[in-house]
């Protein structure tokens, strides 16, 4: 690799997968102000909602992930609606 051409700031990074738990470690300029103790060493963390490891695109499962719960706050405000005829 080139000298100089990367940032201060570009380090090793853990970044987790919320939504099944899965950890992997890439060089990154993401802020943090979590760390996460990972195969002997401590680096820092960034959690994400999907990765490649549980993206159904990725995975060829297609389950639903919502870890906001966006889809039971909207079946709870227009699911009970009723069609006008």
């Amino acid at each position: 690799m080139k000298k100089g051409i990367h940032p201060e700031s570009y380090r090793p990074v853990v970044f987790k997968d919320m939504s099944n738990g899965d950890m992997f470690l890439t060089q990154s300029t993401c802020a943090s102000k979590e760390t996460i103790e990972f195969e002997g060493e401590t680096y820092p963390l960034i959690k994400v909602e999907i990765s490649s490891s549980s993206h159904p695109f990725y995975t060829g499962k297609s389950k639903l992930v919502d870890t906001a719960g966006r889809v039971d706050k909207f079946m709870s405000r227009y699911g009970k609606a009723q069609k006008k005829q």
